[in-house]
């Protein structure tokens, strides 16, 4: 398959995200959106639904998830989006704000958009936590604007065969950048013990 969107040879450089600059870079755009004062907040899943969260708590307005990807078990299988959850008829005639980790190729805001206007939406804005310098234009709100790799905080590790291991797909994207993937990079957090498992 070839996807722009997963062309991690074209990243110049890296950026780690903490988990203090990801709420910060929420509360940023919180307040740029909070003139919008959207009534609605669709967040995209899976990573939109980080800030999304996070956004709709800050301004106290409703979030429903929707759901469109390349993705199946978390692997990338599909050219374009595909639809799996869309915008529910409650944003009928109301002003939404899409929230979405990313724009990347801008394909996934353009059709949501489209989808939540079909739907009957009054007026549609978006906002992305990052976005690469070649589609800047789409969203109306950006957290951070860069063309480096982008490590999330909420997807560095998995957990496989009893430990957390960096994940594949960053170190695929790391070594098309001649770069290995270091301990560092990973977060210094350690699991707590549930008090009943």
């Amino acid at each position: 398959m070839n996807n722009n969107s997963y062309s991690y040879q074209d990243r110049k450089g890296i950026k780690p995200i903490s988990w203090e600059l990801f709420h910060g870079i929420c509360k940023g755009l919180a307040i740029a959106v909070s003139d919008f004062n959207p009534t609605i907040i669709l967040g995209v899943s899976r990573g939109g639904l980080y800030p999304a969260a996070i956004i709709s708590s800050i301004l106290r307005k409703e979030l429903y998830p929707i759901r469109l990807t390349r993705r199946s078990e978390d692997i990338v299988k599909f050219e374009h989006p595909i639809w799996l959850l869309k915008p529910p008829p409650a944003i009928n005639g109301l002003r939404v704000l899409i929230v979405d980790e990313i724009c990347d190729s801008g394909e996934t805001l353009t059709m949501v958009k489209a989808q939540a206007l079909e739907t009957g939406a009054g007026e549609v804005k978006s906002a992305v936590m990052y976005s690469h310098t070649k589609n800047q234009n789409i969203p109306d709100y950006i957290g951070i604007i860069t063309d480096e790799l982008i490590l999330n905080p909420w997807d560095r590790e998995v957990y496989k065969n009893g430990k957390f291991i960096f994940h594949p797909e960053y170190v695929d994207a790391l070594g098309k950048q001649g770069m290995q993937p270091e301990e560092s990079l990973l977060p210094n957090i350690k699991p707590e013990k549930p008090d009943k498992n």
